[in-house]
């Protein structure tokens, strides 16, 4: 087999696999030996989201016996979390792991990479970014900025966050102070939410020392070791803005031009594997830990249905607003939602009735 068909095999034979157990180094031509650094957007602590970061840098490191070498840093440790884009773009780094609907104020349509409400799940998400044209898309916008992206994680559909008081109508949402990124933000600002983003590793001293109402992060695994439970007894679901958000491995791109073909088909690879692996981690982590988050005390709740006809309406709108302004936007957004429509269409016949029999039991 040709090393490129190998690599390009790489993310399917050993997703879900301890991949440091079953790769060996590959003999690769370019004998050329090069040093980069990855800024995480996410602390340690996290470590399946942090991890996926650090599943690249090992299996690039592993796959190259060493030549290619990249060492990763934590949110904070080389450029804060929300920066991470900044330093990639500007060359200050090579290479960043991080999300990219934090950066909705570069350009709007960076959250179709990502997530945004009431979007596509996760097996839409997958298949529009690798098989229809959403990295194509993506990465046109991404190259305006010095970029090229790669997904590298997903966490699957997120939970609604955590609230020191309960939700029991759209109108307990007004004036609520509430850490919440990318287009779900917006949308929570046009129900009365007032909105802030922050970094994960800084969400939980604002919300402890009441800078903040609520939080969402990710789902219980995640949360859990986060602590939001300390001081927000009330948790919530779904997180309808985040049906599947995608993590990115962002490069930039005149460093991406010097790899050598060998090279960048291992990064592209060690991305894949890393992708796959989280989504399987966070399947296996979340329900025991919201086992224990229940026997802790913590109140599982449903969002009110007003509060997710309202979100929902409020959603489309602002999409097709920012699509009537920018040309950019418009063009993804519309490839985006005939996707969504299309697969919908079969997933929503055969999946949910699977679903329905699996989960509901009838």
């Amino acid at each position: 087999m040709e090393r490129r068909d190998f690599l390009k095999m790489a993310g399917i034979a050993l997703a879900g696999t301890a991949a440091g157990s079953l790769i060996k180094p590959i003999n690769v031509h370019a004998k050329k030996r090069i040093r980069w650094r990855m800024a995480s957007s996410f602390p340690k602590a996290v470590d399946v989201i942090y991890g996926g970061g650090k599943t690249i840098c090992d299996l690039v490191r592993e796959m190259t016996d060493g030549m290619f070498d990249i060492r990763i840093y934590a949110a904070g440790e080389l450029v804060p979390g929300l920066k991470v884009f900044d330093a990639v773009q500007e060359g200050a780094i090579q290479a960043g792991h991080t999300t990219l609907y934090y950066y909705i104020g570069k350009h709007p349509a960076f959250a179709f990479g990502t997530a945004v409400p009431f979007g596509l799940i996760y097996r839409q998400q997958e298949a529009w970014l690798h098989q229809g044209n959403g990295n194509k898309l993506i990465n046109s916008l991404a190259s305006d900025f010095n970029l090229i992206t790669f997904p590298a994680g997903n966490t699957g559909a997120q939970m609604g966050g955590w609230y020191r008081k309960p939700i029991r109508s759209l109108k307990d949402l007004k004036g609520l102070r509430m850490r919440i990124p990318g287009l779900g933000g917006k949308v929570m600002a046009r129900l009365g939410v007032s909105v802030q983003v922050l970094a994960g590793g800084d969400i939980y001293p604002a919300l402890e020392r009441g800078a903040l109402d609520a939080t969402e992060w990710v789902g219980p695994y995640d949360d859990e070791k986060l602590g939001f439970y300390k001081v927000a007894k009330y948790y919530y679901y779904p997180g309808w803005w985040e049906p599947a958000p995608s993590i990115h491995l962002v490069v930039n791109k005149k460093a991406w031009e010097n790899l050598p073909k060998e090279y960048q088909e291992v990064l592209r690879a060690a991305a894949r594997i890393a992708n796959v692996k989280m989504m399987a981690q966070y399947d296996v982590k979340n329900p025991p830990a919201l086992k224990r988050l229940l026997e802790k005390g913590v109140k599982l709740e449903r969002f009110p249905d007003d509060v997710i006809k309202a979100a929902k309406k409020e959603a489309f709108d602002l999409y097709e607003e920012i699509a009537s302004k920018d040309a950019t936007y418009r063009k993804i957004f519309e490839d985006w939602k005939k996707f969504k429509k299309e697969t919908s269409s079969w997933l929503g016949l055969n999946e949910f009735a699977m679903e329905t029999i699996t989960f509901k039991g009838v």
